[in-house]
């Protein structure tokens, strides 16, 4: 069976990065724990789209609608396939929850509405 990637871009502002990161931190420990195979939070550095074949491609920060305050991440995690995604996520959702309890009052370091998420089984792999 092949793998399972879930995949996100999200745009942080940039005053708010380093809390990212170490949200981003806890999240990896967190499914990592519960089964994940790798995880990977990625920050934009090279945004600027090259031409390919005669055509450009689009910027994420064009594609995410981020400014110069802001930065683009774009973020994975690998598991086994869907149906071990669905288990592994299942346990993280419970962990989160309950450690949301604690943590009513905190705003995240990041517009919900600014992030992109999706699975995707993987085709080809290197």
């Amino acid at each position: 069976m092949a793998k399972y990637v879930d995949g996100f871009v999200l745009v942080v502002p940039k005053d708010k990065a380093e809390e990212y990161k170490k949200m981003a931190e806890s999240g990896r420990d967190t499914w990592i724990k519960y089964g994940a195979l790798e995880y990977y939070e990625c920050r934009g550095d090279d945004l600027v789209p090259q031409e390919m074949g005669g055509e450009k491609a689009r910027a994420f920060p064009e594609m995410t609608g981020a400014t110069s305050e802001d930065i683009v991440w774009f973020s994975f995690i690998v598991f086994k396939s869907k149906e071990h995604r669905d288990e592994v996520n299942a346990k993280v959702m419970k962990d989160m929850n309950n450690q949301m309890e604690g943590h009513k009052n905190i705003l995240m370091p990041f517009d919900m509405k600014r992030m992109a998420y999706g699975g995707f089984q993987v085709e080809v792999e290197g």
